[in-house]
């Protein structure tokens, strides 16, 4: 995650007054990732996961921006930023960001299948990253930003498969998608101070994700039906 510039990488006056803003204020509201005790550059603690539920592991570039977009849709019972895809075991945050262990930033999202289909996780996902761009999304860019879809067994797999498939024949996006589909391995939790960002450090998160142009890029590829509609007002940032 890359703060500071927007998607041509100009540095804009907005951009600086909401640093300055975030500089003022962001121990004010809550904390920022600087601030951090030294606990909460531990690693966080792998998520519950209670009888009957299901997990399902996404890549769609700053990890931050993809727990924002789950946490508000019902039935998901928790959103943990992490690491997968890669080769090296217990990784961290800046390992993960020189590029150098495979992984891309990733989010575990356990849910309750009784009240929320694996389908509509899937549409929440698309609309809320960009899928014709490869090895990056939005300012940030790198396999570590790549976007993916990690299925965790054949009915998963189908399922995406599936709905990327549809949506390629709609000809609602500008070029092919190139998000992966490939099995899950093993997950690895990011460290504590990442975990809801967005909630704990909502100055700076939101002074990432406009500077990033993440919900311009969104509203070209998607229009009205563009997920991250609540980025800058709430904390929210799902689609539908």
């Amino acid at each position: 995650m890359k703060i500071g510039k927007d998607m041509n990488g100009r540095i804009i006056t907005i951009a600086a007054l909401w640093l300055a803003c975030a500089l003022l204020l962001g121990v004010a509201v809550g904390g920022t990732a600087g601030a951090a005790g030294r606990g909460d550059h531990a690693m966080a603690p792998p998520p519950d996961r209670p009888p009957g539920s299901e997990v399902a592991i996404f890549a769609g570039g700053c990890f931050w921006c993809v727990e924002a977009a789950f946490d508000p849709v019902p039935g998901v019972l928790s959103t943990t930023s992490g690491f997968t895809g890669g080769h090296t075991e217990n990784p961290t945050y800046d390992e993960v960001s020189e590029g150098g262990t495979g992984h891309a930033e990733s989010v575990e999202v356990v849910y309750d299948p009784s009240k929320l289909s694996y389908a509509k996780l899937l549409d929440v996902f698309w609309h809320n990253i960009d899928p014709v761009t490869a090895n990056a999304q939005f300012c940030d860019h790198g396999t570590q930003y790549r976007s993916a879809i990690f299925y965790t067994g054949e009915a998963q797999k189908k399922a995406a498969e599936a709905s990327r498939d549809a949506l390629a024949g709609s000809g609602e996006l500008p070029g092919p998608i190139v998000t992966q589909i490939v099995p899950a391995t093993t997950f690895y939790p990011a460290e504590i101070y990442h975990q809801n960002f967005y909630k704990k450090n909502p100055v700076r998160y939101k002074f990432y994700r406009f500077t990033c142009g993440r919900d311009q890029r969104l509203h070209d590829l998607w229009g009205d039906a563009a997920g991250g509609h609540a980025a800058l007002t709430g904390a929210g940032g799902s689609h539908g």
